[in-house]
């Protein structure tokens, strides 16, 4: 068939299940699929809504002609058999981050308003997950054994910890290839490895220092710190972004406004835990204990990639090394800083853990790693990533290149994979539209409709290669 005729017959057949699109993506957005540990079970294993999303993407799925497996709970799968068992897979999920406050539409069935769907979910990534099903039911209709089987991988516990992909890839045979439809076009081939840990002190809070307080996620850079401390309120002048406040019996309130920001974006950011630190230092608001760690949190905090710590590095794939601190805390009378760093292929975890604990062992203080993701990419000169980046250009119009990113998301868990849309950051939303994760979370029709055009001709192309070379 020529190429022409293939995409009028894919737009035909788009315009044709939209609206079956469109219910299905409402039945998954109905379920407040939010993950509750506390209600784990077996078959159950991230409790019972993020199940309940699982069992109803699985129905959906076998609806439209798909095999669909729930695999105890963990994770699902829909197969399109074809000639061989090794597959082309797809992967979205079902679970959702929770609904928050400031919603002016329903969060909990999708609204549809001026082109545009809103609700929990239609961009992250119920939406998404239902754009690859009816990807897969456009050749169930055509009705002709594919090369390779087509598999849609249905997670349900990628907002919080991944593991539903985890247990996935242990239990099953890596794909030939794979995308997801849960992150930007046109196409990112690469995520930074992740890095996470801890920097204690000995126990030497609660001098000068009563407590501390700052940020709220270990992977942000926060906009808000405040310190308690013992001093005279009149003995201090506040700052341009530090307010001082008497707190009543000899204690003064410190807070510290920054401008916060994502962890691996840190371009324009002012984190407000260096801004206190800074203050409380500048201000001889510690003991000698306090200061040691204050010093150390100072040097930590100095920079956003590493070169602080003796780190910066970069490489032929990826951005910069970013490393922000991203909560500081007293806890148990010692200081907890966190630090999160999204790194190259030029540097290891390992290595990340001895620099620190080399600076933090001159302060008496010890680091401790809590999460090191490595580096994923796929090579972006491939005939995968290449047929991915070229379909999309063919379809927009565009002539946009394969980008890598500091984020994460399922693909990097697998040997051959990719990112794939569907969020386009040039599309010009109107203002009561928001991306994913926040309120009146929303997703223009149009760019999803397109999307499913692109997946489909994608899949039909990668289905040509030979992608078990």
């Amino acid at each position: 068939m020529a190429d022409e005729q293939l995409k009028q017959e894919i737009a035909e057949y788009v315009d044709r299940v939209w609206e079956d699109v469109i219910v299905d993506i409402d039945k998954l957005v109905q379920i407040e699929s939010v993950e509750n540990m506390d209600e784990a079970k077996p078959g159950e294993p991230w409790g019972h809504a993020p199940h309940e999303a699982l069992v109803k993407a699985c129905e959906i799925a076998q609806d439209l002609g798909l095999e669909a497996h729930d695999c105890d709970g963990y994770i699902g799968y829909a197969d399109l058999k074809g000639a061989r068992e090794d597959y082309i897979g797809l992967i979205g999920h079902t679970d959702i981050v929770p609904l928050g406050t400031g919603w002016t539409f329903d969060p909990l069935h999708v609204t549809r308003k001026d082109g545009y769907l809103l609700g929990r979910g239609v961009l992250d990534d119920k939406g998404p997950l239902v754009l690859a099903m009816y990807a897969a039911k456009y050749f169930i209709e055509k009705g002709e054994e594919l090369p390779y089987t087509l598999r849609v991988i249905i997670g349900c516990n990628e907002e919080t910890s991944m593991q539903d992909v985890e247990w996935y890839v242990e239990n099953f045979p890596q794909p030939a290839f794979l995308f997801t439809p849960d992150a930007d076009f046109p196409l990112c081939y690469g995520e930074k490895g992740g890095y996470s840990a801890r920097i204690l002190s000995d126990k030497v809070a609660g001098g000068k220092i009563v407590d501390f307080n700052g940020g709220i996620a270990d992977n942000a850079i926060p906009n808000l710190a405040t310190a308690t401390v013992r001093a005279n309120t009149a003995d201090l002048t506040p700052t341009d972004r530090v307010s001082v406040e008497d707190a009543g019996d000899g204690l003064v309130k410190l807070t510290a406004h920054g401008i916060g920001g994502h962890a691996s974006k840190p371009a324009g950011t002012i984190n407000a835990i260096g801004l206190l630190v800074n203050y409380l230092l500048d201000n001889d608001l510690c003991d000698e204990g306090e200061r040691e760690f204050l010093e150390l949190d100072r040097i930590v905090l100095a920079s956003t990639d590493g070169s602080s710590m003796g780190f910066a590095t970069a490489d032929k794939y990826f951005d910069p090394l970013t490393c922000i601190g991203g909560t500081m805390r007293t806890i148990d009378g010692r200081f907890e800083q966190t630090i999160d760093s999204r790194y190259p292929t030029t540097i290891t975890g390992e290595e990340i853990t001895a620099k620190v604990s080399e600076l933090a062992a001159k302060h008496h203080a010890t680091v401790e790693c809590y999460l090191d993701m490595v580096p994923f990419v796929t090579d972006p000169e491939s005939e995968a990533i290449q047929t991915l980046i070229t379909t999309y250009n063919e379809v927009t119009g565009k002539n946009a290149e394969p980008f890598t990113m500091g984020g994460g998301t399922y693909a990097r868990h697998f040997a051959r994979a990719a990112s794939f849309g569907p969020n386009d950051p040039d599309w010009e939303y109107p203002e009561w539209v928001h991306g994913e994760h926040s309120a009146d979370e929303g997703v223009s029709e149009e760019l999803m409709k397109q999307s499913l055009g692109i997946y489909i001709l994608a899949l039909s192309r990668l289905m040509k290669l030979d992608l078990t070379a």
